[in-house]
């Protein structure tokens, strides 16, 4: 069978040299001790320091994936109390406590008289974080951060509930929206305002939730000594190659180079639809009019194929998935109940991740198991670094791991599409979803920008920057009369604002990056593969510009760059005419 490995050994958790084998996390009580251990420990040499930063690493893993689990099981299954409430137990009681010896141990390390004897090359990456973590550490912002936690998942939970009914049978938004890909109009708006309606009923709760988040989110600011959140989060999120300023001219770049192209897009549309008018329900049809691509029937196909195409591409690929269905890390249906969304968790002890997702029989469905297969493998690729925290790369070089992912497969898509027009359809979609990305990041980041400097706006003011913000990226060519109640909420959708702000403009970032390492792949397909593997295989032990060049490509969104890769795209669809 071919996508079946010749041999597979499937990976067992390393043995631990610090805490023992078969230690589980039930309370504070019982991890305290090795947390107060490596407090006091006296360190005498520069090999005893290595030892102590291995052993807290270990401790790290440990942690995170117990963290990991809880949350997958949570989310797996929101109504279930029992899952929420170990989630919220390590959430209110462990994180809280261990909190501060987080910051006792970088003071610890980089105090060290040895510190300055660590190799360069293994460690610059990793101290330069903690010198930063020093910076943002405040004793007195635990109990907002913990309480900031809580309240992000109050986000899964109310998204997870919404349901709707049509033709007499409930289904969640997710398999509702499967309906906007219909060729009969009449479904489509049918469908189109049902999800929105429902939406509307929360939309008051989810921005006092909001309203809320960014409150507390402005005190850890201010506590930290930032002027704005905005601030804060750059400094938090490591961005040491990039700051807000040029963020702003990467939003520019978008309006100037891409957003003609989606309007064009939408024109295109808009004439072989035949319509008078391109309405919001009309935008995920196919405008030849044909039936929505149905590229799998269950989430097992959706698997077995994927796996195909991974094997076609790259034997390590391949093996990748098929170790995570074997072990049993993957749940990829749609299923009341669920939390909305999908994501690739990482599993640092055993180094083998989680799969979660929504599908339901969608071309979106296969690009996203491609995405979070990409971050997969990097998972894969980083499993065997000695340091925990450098298996976990910003998301500037993480998104372009699963991005990339998305583009390198795209010429085995043929498994999921035999049918050589369905599969130029899947194409299409997709590259133009590929421009369309563009336009949509830079509109979520430029409102979170707005939001986070104004942290006193009103909420009607939030909806009127929203606005604005929205009709300068998107939607130029279409018609909302009779929706503008609609047009304030949109961003509700966005889980990203409620639970990793300020993690979105990486999605635009490793999106053109994407371009760049499926550019030359075209031209230099084992160079280009062999660049991939071995940009992700650093995890984070150099910098995000190192990382991408490793990629073969560069770490740049200036518009004349830009303009290069959207042209390439643009190419490649016009190939798919002939």
């Amino acid at each position: 069978m071919e996508n079946a490995p010749k041999t597979l050994v499937l990976p067992e958790r390393k043995p631990r040299t610090y805490l023992p084998h078969d230690f589980q996390i039930s309370d504070w009580n019982s991890l305290e001790p090795y947390f107060e251990e490596l407090k006091t420990r006296d360190l005498h040499s520069q090999e005893e320091l290595e030892k102590w930063i291995a052993d807290r690493s270990e401790l790290e893993s440990v942690l995170s994936e117990n963290l990991a689990w809880r949350y997958i099981k949570m989310t797996c299954d929101t109504q279930d109390q029992e899952l929420t409430e170990a989630f919220q137990f390590f959430v209110t009681e462990i994180e809280p406590k261990a909190s501060p010896y987080d910051d006792a141990f970088n003071r610890k390390l980089v105090e060290s008289p040895y510190v300055n004897g660590l190799d360069e090359q293994r460690f610059r990456i990793y101290l330069r974080g903690v010198r930063r973590a020093i910076e943002l550490f405040r004793e007195e912002n635990i109990p907002l951060q913990t309480e900031i936690s809580t309240k992000q998942q109050q986000y899964g939970a109310i998204a997870g509930a919404m349901t709707v009914t049509l033709d007499g049978q409930e289904m969640t938004l997710q398999r509702a929206a499967d309906r906007l890909k219909q060729t009969d109009r009449a479904v489509r708006e049918e469908a189109y305002l049902a999800i929105q309606n429902r939406r509307q009923q929360d939309k008051e709760k989810l921005d006092d939730l909001f309203t809320e988040l960014t409150q507390l989110r402005h005190q850890v600011a201010l506590n930290a000594g930032f002027d704005n959140f905005r601030d804060y989060m750059f400094a938090a999120l490591g961005r040491f190659d990039y700051g807000p300023q040029d963020t702003f001219l990467f939003h520019q770049a978008i309006k100037e180079q891409v957003v003609p192209i989606t309007r064009q897009i939408d024109r295109e549309h808009k004439e072989l639809l035949g319509v008078d008018t391109l309405r919001p329900w009309d935008l995920d049809v196919d405008p030849s009019l044909k039936p929505p691509l149905e590229p799998f029937q269950t989430g097992e196909e959706l698997l077995e194929k994927t796996i195909a195409i991974f094997y076609k591409l790259d034997s390590f690929l391949g093996d990748c998935l098929v170790t995570m269905r074997e072990i049993g890390h993957l749940d990829l249906e749609s299923r009341k109940g669920k939390a909305p969304g999908g994501y690739n968790y990482p599993l640092d002890e055993i180094g083998v991740p989680f799969i979660f997702m929504n599908a339901t029989s969608s071309l979106r469905d296969v690009v996203t198991l491609l995405h979070e297969g990409g971050h997969a493998v990097h998972s894969f690729l980083t499993r065997d670094l000695p340091l925990n925290a450098a298996k976990h790369p910003p998301s500037e070089v993480a998104e372009l791991a699963s991005m990339s992912m998305e583009l390198l497969t795209i010429d085995h898509w043929d498994i999921f599409f035999p049918n050589q027009e369905d599969l130029v359809r899947a194409k299409r979609q997709h590259l133009e979803g590929v421009l369309e990305t563009f336009p949509w990041v830079a509109t979520i980041d430029k409102f979170q920008h707005w939001v986070y400097e104004n942290p006193t706006h009103t909420v009607e003011e939030r909806h009127q920057n929203w606005v604005r913000i929205f009709e300068e990226f998107n939607q130029q060519e279409v018609d909302w009369s009779g929706l503008d109640h609609l047009k304030p909420y949109i961003w509700q959708k966005q889980l990203h604002l409620y639970e990793v702000p300020f993690y979105y403009i990486e999605y635009a970032m490793a999106q053109l990056g994407a371009v760049a390492v499926w550019k030359r792949y075209k031209s230099e397909p084992e160079a280009a593969l062999e660049g991939y593997k071995k940009a992700l295989g650093l995890g984070y032990t150099a910098t995000i510009g190192e990382i991408y060049e490793a990629a073969g490509i560069r770490f740049d969104f200036s518009s004349a760059y830009i303009q290069t890769l959207v042209d390439f795209v643009k190419e490649e669809l016009e190939k798919l005419e002939d």
